[in-house]
């Protein structure tokens, strides 16, 4: 007999009851795109995983007054973990120190190879935000959650708290300006950072 996972909202249930257990099966089922997120908006392994626990220990300390409005809980987490990233930037400063000794600890693995290839995706994930801080920061989250994460309008529109028209009007308007600096670049045939965000997506 095939066991079925119970879908996010009858976890949440009863999460919101005090199950530590189902909440811990919510973590397992989507700490890792959480994870990802915080990643390609920070461009620091490290400090993507505090975050991520910063966002699952803001999610449990919440939930009382949370309640799903879709299927997923995933659009509520990238909201935490968008304003999470609002705080990380604000304290950024006073944590600089903390934060260093981190990244001075030893890798989990002792893989050379894997860690030359955490180091060379924080890179180039440093140059992509630097290509996009051109844009405000609002258009920043919803061309992360849209294209990135891959959320459809709606559900990117929950995550931030912003109609469905925003989320449209945000998008159309980062591509075209990230469009005006990749073209240069697709002329030499190139392809830039921000090549990925101009692209459509299905």
């Amino acid at each position: 007999m095939t066991y079925e996972s119970p879908a996010d909202a009858e976890l949440w249930g009863r999460a919101r009851d005090g199950d530590e257990r189902a909440f811990g099966e919510l973590f397992d089922r989507h700490s890792r795109t959480v994870y990802n997120y915080c990643f390609r908006r920070t461009a620091d392994w490290s400090v993507a995983e505090d975050l991520t626990s910063v966002v699952f220990m803001e999610t449990w300390r919440r939930r009382a007054r949370v309640r799903l409005s879709a299927d997923s809980l995933l659009p509520w987490l990238y909201g935490v973990a968008t304003n999470v990233l609002h705080n990380h930037r604000r304290s950024l400063r006073r944590r600089r120190a903390a934060l260093e000794r981190v990244r001075a600890l030893p890798a989990a693995s002792n893989d050379a190879a894997a860690a030359a290839a955490r180091l060379e995706a924080e890179h180039q994930m440093r140059e992509v935000l630097g290509s996009i801080r051109k844009l405000s920061r609002s258009d920043q989250e919803v061309l992360a959650l849209c294209v990135w994460e891959g959320l459809g309008y709606a559900e990117a529109a929950e995550a931030l708290g912003i109609p469905v028209g925003t989320v449209r009007s945000r998008l159309s308007r980062a591509r075209k300006r990230l469009k005006q600096h990749t073209e240069p670049a697709r002329a030499d045939g190139h392809r830039t950072g921000t090549a990925l965000f101009t692209e459509e997506t299905s």
